[in-house]
């Protein structure tokens, strides 16, 4: 068989089951031969979106594999990598390469080499036989420790070369887990127990983990308040009595409220690092850590006490030491922590509530998000949302019930993202409601790919705030804007989205929201796409406590 049907019979034995690509590379084909199914997309940043949205919807029990041709195909795929870097996404990029013996000679991109600063692992497989062996590495790769891209480039020659059958020797790749030291684990829960105001700060680690239901039940023993950063966001369910809800850019009453109560924080899977994702903590409090690598560790502020290993066995070993050190019930029903939570949350509500039930029009954005929420049902709901104003103000009103029912915003995601992760997740999940949160300026980085989502059949949600202009950004740039209209722009997106082959409305009356967000359902119900085109005034207040 030649390389490329070696490589990709290594996919099938992965269980990959679909390739999210463009041409051209004959890796494609030869996948396709085999029953894993082409996704093209109409740039190759949206491919890898797309990749990058399903490997999070499957906590990366599956990961997205990404293909493009050499040269040109790989270099526009890059930011689509970077961001997937800087979310700690696992996808599995599959470049093109320079055939062996045209090394050296113009054009050569080496992408093996290109993006060693956005990827875990980065590498070329320049003979056949070494094909098993560097597949077999690159999915170790992303099964160990922190999750991030690896690229794997395939010289031509490889890829069209005779490969001995007899070779194929590769069985899938298993994940590699570590549990944390018991010493340390001990240490901690004595930390706890003494601590009077314990605060409990989840981040992404906590969804990669699935440990969902052993944080509630540790929150619950410690009776201590859970935050969680914009990417830890859905894992904690927001309804829960000891819920903060989340601290990033923007955040809650109740997140400033007791981060400035504590007097230690245990960050579980976060970075403690202060950035639009993920709120800073204060300074003079006790911080404990624990993190699946060291990358994370002792950053902004000097940590008191750190433990290292995965989250789906730390968090067992720290109940099992808590119920010891403290009986079978722990901290439970201690204190008035609930209550306290309770309150200043009722407060805060009914600060936002004119602007969360506003009747003015154009509409108020925090109206189409609270509608939202209660019109959906969020259970079986995923939820994205674009950088800027649509992170800033769905982040602390969206209220998660579920794991995996958010996809957040990190530290490195450029405009136009939130279509292709949010197809990807849909393939991922085909029976969930997915929707992104947009702006006019986003939808034009990514509008194209509606066509994709029609073609492929994907019923993904499009929520767009058409205000005409960059929110936020006047403030910045008062001369360019005044003078030659920098920030203001046009276009009419649910024609565009109808001229894609999509359903598309336009909403200018606050009472149509939610009579459109359930003709939307019935919709993508038949296997459509819809963009919702909302009419929204420009509303620069953010919650920031």
């Amino acid at each position: 068989m030649k390389g490329e049907l070696a490589i990709a019979n290594i996919l099938k034995k992965e269980e990959t089951d679909y390739l999210f690509c463009y041409p051209a590379n004959t890796l494609i084909e030869a996948a396709a031969s085999l029953g894993i199914e082409p996704i093209m997309s109409r740039t190759e940043r949206a491919t890898v979106n797309m990749a990058d949205g399903y490997t999070r919807t499957m906590s990366g029990k599956k990961n997205g594999i990404v293909v493009t041709q050499t040269g040109p195909g790989i270099e526009n795929a890059f930011s689509g990598v970077a961001h997937a870097f800087a979310e700690s996404v696992p996808i599995f990029v599959i470049p093109g390469g320079t055939a062996n013996a045209r090394l050296g000679q113009s054009p050569d991109f080496r992408s093996s080499e290109v993006y060693r600063p956005v990827t875990k692992w980065s590498d070329r497989i320049n003979q056949l036989d070494r094909i098993p062996e560097m597949m077999r590495r690159g999915f170790t790769y992303l099964r160990s420790g922190r999750g991030r891209p690896v690229l794997l480039e395939v010289a031509q020659d490889v890829a069209q070369g005779e490969f001995d059958d007899s070779k194929l020797n590769y069985e899938k790749v298993k994940f590699n887990k570590t549990a944390a030291d018991p010493n340390d684990i001990r240490k901690t829960i004595e930390m706890l127990l003494k601590a009077k105001n314990p605060v409990l700060y989840a981040g992404a680690g906590i969804l990669w983990a699935e440990a969902t239901s052993d944080l509630i039940e540790f929150a619950e023993l410690l009776n201590a308040p859970v935050l969680t950063s914009n990417t830890g966001k859905s894992g904690f369910p927001e309804d829960h009595p000891l819920s903060l809800g989340t601290g990033g850019n923007t955040y809650t009453k109740a997140v400033k409220v007791f981060l400035d109560k504590s007097d230690l924080i245990f960050g579980l899977g976060c970075s403690f690092t202060t950035n639009l994702a993920s709120i800073g903590v204060p300074t003079g409090k006790t911080l404990i850590q624990a993190n699946v690598d060291e990358i994370d560790l002792n950053k902004e502020q000097q940590l008191d006490h750190s433990l290292m290993g995965d989250l789906s066995l730390v968090l067992p070993q720290l109940i099992e030491e808590l119920k010891k050190q403290a009986g079978g019930e722990a901290r439970k029903g201690t204190g008035n922590v609930e209550q306290e939570i309770k309150k200043v949350k009722d407060e805060w509500l009914d600060e936002w509530m004119p602007l969360l039930t506003s009747n003015e029009a154009p509409i108020n954005p925090y109206r189409i998000i609270w509608d939202f929420m209660n019109t959906v049902d969020r259970s079986n709901t995923i939820l994205t949302h674009e950088s800027g104003h649509p992170r800033d103000q769905t982040i602390p009103f969206y209220q998660t019930v579920t794991p995996r029912s958010y996809m957040g915003w990190a530290n490195s995601s450029q405009l136009g993202y939130s279509l292709g992760i949010s197809m990807g997740a849909k393939l991922a999940a085909p029976d969930k409601t997915v929707a992104a949160i947009m702006g006019d300026a986003s939808i034009g980085m990514c509008g194209m790919d509606i066509e994709t989502a029609v073609r492929h059949k994907i019923p993904v949600l499009l929520i767009v705030f058409n205000n005409h202009v960059l929110s936020g950004y006047s403030v910045n740039y008062p001369k360019a804007t005044e003078n030659f209209g920098f920030t203001n722009l046009y276009g009419e997106y649910a024609k565009l989205a109808t001229a894609l082959g999509a359903h598309g409305e336009r909403v200018e009356d606050p009472s149509e929201i939610i009579p459109s967000i359930k003709r939307a359902q019935e919709v993508m119900n038949t296997g459509k796409p819809v963009l919702l085109e909302f009419m929204t005034k420009e509303e620069n207040r953010l919650c920031r406590g």
